[in-house]
């Protein structure tokens, strides 16, 4: 089976570009900005931008599809106006997301800022049941990211994911994606085979294996359990590159959509052949 890999590539001069840039470097699978991450209020797709994203869906051979929600977005925010602005900015996206038959969306889960983590938690549940109804209509699965852990940030660590998805996931489609520098630095020591295994363990254990569809490739350039979200290219950072080789030969992640959102887009090319090379290297070995 061939690895569903790829990296957060360019939609600048439209959507569809994002596509074609997948192409050009090789990926099988892709994640992106439907719209400015920066901004409340997300340019609304034309049909003519549908139009354009479906042949070059077609032309790039791309797999797999994952859209990257707003930056400013918090879904448990205990501000009644950034919560407000925040779950239309999210309705609006996952708008965009059905329009062009996105497969995943991808979005952290929130922060408490001056409030507790148990609000937190339960405003993000409330505010995911309020778009139920919505989510049921499409095929878009909506992904939450594990996180780094910083400042009030919620999701960094497996309990709390696992609260969201039991309340949430018999009543819309639910999932869960690894950044593997974000786990390293919330504390889980993905470095070795026998780290990831513990930590999968742990992860079927309080959230359940069937829930995870997706996995961030990325180093870190700080120190394991810093709480710090810094990336760096793969096996240049304090998680090194054996991690990197068993998320693509692991029999419980080798078959999940991988993205790199690595530094810099001019050595995607080249990380994701490495990748693929691991890959081969450990099938030949069992020949």
């Amino acid at each position: 089976m061939s690895l569903l890999l790829g990296a957060h590539t360019s939609a600048a001069g439209g959507v569809h570009n994002a596509l074609l840039h997948g192409k050009r470097i090789g990926a099988t699978a892709i994640q992106l900005f439907t719209a400015n991450q920066k901004t409340w209020n997300g340019k609304s797709l034309t049909d003519e931008d549908v139009l354009q994203w479906e042949r070059a869906r077609a032309e790039s051979g791309i797999q797999k599809v994952m859209s990257h929600d707003s930056y400013l977005i918090n879904l448990g925010s205990p501000n009644p106006e950034i919560l407000e602005k925040s779950r239309k900015a999210f309705n609006d996206e996952l708008k965009r997301c059905q329009q062009l038959g996105i497969d995943y969306l991808n979005f952290h889960p929130g922060a408490a800022t001056q409030g507790t983590r148990e609000e937190c938690l339960d405003t993000i549940v409330e505010s995911l049941l309020l778009i139920a109804n919505k989510a049921n209509q499409g095929s878009t699965r909506l992904l939450l990211e594990v996180t780094a852990g910083q400042g009030t940030s919620v999701g960094w660590n497996f309990d709390d994911i696992g609260y969201i998805i039991k309340k949430t996931s018999d009543k819309l489609p639910m999932g869960v994606c690894i950044d593997t520098c974000h786990a390293f630095s919330a504390g889980y020591d993905i470095s070795t085979k026998e780290g990831w295994d513990k930590t999968l363990a742990l992860f079927e254990e309080k959230v359940g294996l069937k829930h995870l569809f997706a996995l961030h490739l990325n180093d870190s350039m700080k120190p394991f359990n810093s709480r710090l979200d810094r990336h760096a290219h793969l096996g240049e950072g304090t998680i090194g590159i054996e991690c990197f080789k068993v998320c693509v030969t692991h029999p419980k992640l080798s078959h999940l959509m991988m993205i790199l959102e690595t530094p810099t887009p001019e050595r995607w090319p080249q990380e994701i052949e490495m990748l693929r090379e691991f890959a081969k290297e450990r099938v030949n070995a069992k020949v």
